[in-house]
């Protein structure tokens, strides 16, 4: 066959010198053609008529219109991105977090060229590939450390991921079908997920199953709050004895107003789960990566506690975690696609740069990054923009405050208007809305620096 067997084990194509050096110069040279694009700017006169056609092809196809006038060319540097109208915008929403390090950073490229090179442009549970199998061990060894979470199964999203995390904890608590959660929670987009979140905007027309009780979430204003979501827990598994499969809840509150609450909100409420063998599920689709540590577990120290975790967006796929005890029966959870070859690639490296590079911990990169856009917005809030940005903060990346009167016509307003100036953010929350940021990892001061006089001119554009 002319191959010996250790070259053949693993990524063959990949891993040819000649292959690496020409991906390497491939990478070098479309980065060096996007270094222009390393602050904002608006439409270009000779691109202005092709991007509003374009806009509303979109539509069209899709049966209802862009958000933004956003449609975009697949160039881009850093925290920027280049628009079909020819616009530059600074991009701190990030496709709702899944460009974690950015736009075109070269880690992230040259390891989804890598993975594109594989024979097949999507891997499945059934006919895995190398990249499945090193996803696989480089999660589990760090969920692992500080948790009992001991198996991953893939998916292709965050919904997925959270319906195979309900069916591990049903199939091993059953009968037990209920599901404990928190007010303003959000889930995801599939039937049951959408049952799980706690909008009824993002369910008109679905029909109710009943099978979710909700707790309310930490209140800073009530001394009481943590006994009170308590009690509220106990009073629902008394009224449902031997019926509460899991317990489902984000570390921090993403699409319900990116609120926080301390450790000692979630103890009490996680040894009752353990005292009565209900689930801990512990849903870190928005928050892996983001809070300063891998797993935000980790940030509020309660991985002990956990037996099922679902991540996705930074991951470039999605997944599904737990423990021994969670481990399913054959047949319960498969699915065709764990990924394209791609995406899984891209997921090792942002996973690999995020834990190695100086990203984590109380003085890493991500801890930086949110001290200082949430400095910012408090100076805002406390100088030339009084009183119209107020309670910035959140956890890691994910940075909230209230604008304006926190009505949801001012903040959608608000929201237009930054894009116009040349910044993509998005809303949370609802009475008050609240103007939300999901950061690239790369931030610099620079940029920092450039969001904060964008946030100022718009805050003041609105106010006149």
């Amino acid at each position: 066959m002319g191959h010996s067997i250790s070259k053949l084990a693993g990524h063959r194509i990949q891993s040819s010198p000649k292959i690496q050096k020409m991906i390497a110069e491939l990478v070098a040279a479309v980065g060096e053609e996007e270094k222009s694009l390393e602050s904002v700017r608006g439409p270009q006169a000779e691109a202005i008529d092709h991007g509003k056609q374009v806009f509303e092809e979109v539509g069209k196809y899709r049966g209802r219109p862009l958000n933004y006038q956003y449609l975009g060319t697949g160039a881009g540097h850093g925290a920027y991105v280049e628009v079909e109208d020819g616009s530059i915008k600074m991009d701190l929403i990030n496709g709702i977090g899944v460009h974690i390090f950015g736009h075109s950073h070269p880690k992230m490229r040259e390891a989804a060229v890598r993975g594109a090179l594989s024979d097949v442009v999507m891997q499945g549970n059934l006919g895995p590939h190398h990249e499945y199998l090193e996803l696989s061990k480089m999660l589990v060894e760090h969920a692992s450390k500080k948790s009992r979470l001991k198996y991953v199964w893939f998916s292709t999203c965050g919904s997925m991921a959270g319906e195979n995390a309900l069916k591990m904890a049903r199939q091993k608590n059953t009968p037990a079908k209920l599901v404990i959660a928190m007010q303003n929670a959000f889930a995801g987009r599939s039937t049951m997920m959408a049952e799980l979140t706690d909008n009824p905007a993002y369910k008109e027309g679905l029909p109710s199953y009943h099978e979710v009780l909700r707790i309310p979430w930490f209140d800073s204003s009530n001394p009481r709050s943590s006994e009170d979501s308590l009690r509220k827990f106990k009073e629902i598994v008394a009224a449902n004895p031997k019926q509460v499969a899991t317990f489902c809840f984000e570390p921090m509150l993403g699409e319900g107003g990116y609120r926080t609450a301390p450790r000692e909100f979630f103890v009490p409420i996680l040894e009752f789960c353990r005292e009565q063998k209900i689930a801990v599920w512990c849903d870190e689709v928005q928050t892996f990566m983001r809070t300063g540590e891998l797993f935000a577990f980790e940030t509020l120290e309660i991985g002990e506690y956990v037996d099922l975790c679902t991540i996705a967006k930074t991951l470039q796929t999605g997944a599904t975690l737990y423990t021994e005890e969670y481990n399913p029966k054959a047949g319960l959870v498969a699915g065709t696609f764990s990924g394209s070859s791609a995406s899984l690639a891209a997921g090792m490296a942002a996973l690999k740069m995020m834990t190695e590079e100086g990203y984590l911990g109380k003085s890493g990169h991500v801890q930086k990054v949110h001290d200082s856009f949430v400095g910012m917005m408090n100076r805002l809030n406390e100088t030339t923009c009084k009183g119209q940005l107020r309670e910035a903060g959140g956890m890691g990346l994910m940075v909230a405050a209230t604008p304006l009167d926190g009505s949801k016509d001012k903040v959608n307003k608000l929201l237009q208007v930054l894009y116009k100036n040349g910044m993509i953010a998005f809303s949370c929350g609802r009475d008050p809305y609240r103007l939300r940021f999901l950061l690239p990892a790369i931030m610099n001061t620079k940029d920092v620096e450039l969001a904060g006089k964008i946030l100022e001119t718009s805050i003041l554009e609105m106010m006149q």
